[in-house]
């Protein structure tokens, strides 16, 4: 063997052996470092069997991980609804500042296409002239139309909704652009639905689900219901009580 060889086989034994000391010298050691003790695995001499403290601390071990677990699920929970505070801001600052129908028509597709990342958008309202939709790039919405039989229980809760739809309500959401839509959230206008609907698509099969919570997108609905009054003839405005 080798002087160097010799040298590097010295080592380990004498690192451990330093570390002993100092452990044996400063026995408060893991008493100001607690944190330590739980990666250490100190094995108990107790045969085939576990002993009741190596139990525990596999117990607590376990525990501590879950809430690691759950405390980095509230951090990202936490900081997507700030994201989302954030960017329900800037649309209402953009939607509230808009001084025409087309000016506030365009300023929610552009922030929900481009800050909320929605692959197509529809609104459909009542109370204007085809002329006046066709300038403000929206559908007309009729209440009596057939197609609205595919939407009972939704207009019956009054509430939005999230998920997969139908292919026979995709195509009257979102017409041409239906096929290419594998999920999608639709917000009623007014009281269940009197001034219209707002239908959001995307080509993310999970980006709306069921399970989601709604109050961003009833609050949406709300805001707009608000604004779209300013616009519409007092015949054919909404109520804003539920």
């Amino acid at each position: 063997m080798t002087t160097s060889q010799q040298t590097q086989a010295e080592a380990q034994p004498l690192e451990e052996k330093t570390v002993a000391d100092y452990l044996r010298d400063n026995p408060e050691f893991f008493q100001n470092n607690p944190s330590l003790l739980a990666t250490l695995r100190i094995p108990h001499n107790c045969g085939i069997a576990v002993s009741l403290v190596e139990h525990q601390v596999k117990v607590l071990r376990n525990q501590n991980r879950q809430l690691k677990r759950k405390l980095m699920d509230l951090v990202h929970v936490a900081r997507d609804n700030n994201r989302l505070n954030e960017r329900m801001h800037q649309l209402t600052l953009g939607l509230v500042t808009s001084d025409t129908l087309e000016a506030t028509l365009d300023t929610l597709c552009e922030h929900l296409q481009g800050e909320f990342k929605a692959d197509t958008v529809t609104l459909r309202l009542a109370g204007l002239t085809e002329a006046h939709a066709r300038e403000c790039g929206v559908d007309l919405f009729n209440r009596e139309a057939a197609e609205l039989e595919h939407f009972e229980s939704f207009f019956k809760t009054g509430r939005p909704q999230c998920g997969r739809f139908k292919r026979e309500q995709l195509a009257y959401l979102f017409g041409d652009q239906a096929p290419a839509v594998e999920s999608a959230a639709i917000i009623p206008l007014g009281r269940q639905g009197a001034t219209g609907l707002l239908a959001i698509g995307s080509q993310e099969g999970n980006r709306f689900h069921p399970g989601m919570g709604t109050l961003f997108l009833t609050h949406l609905g709300e805001l707009l219901v608000l604004l779209l009054n300013a616009h519409l003839e007092p015949g054919n405005r909404a109520s804003t009580t539920p």
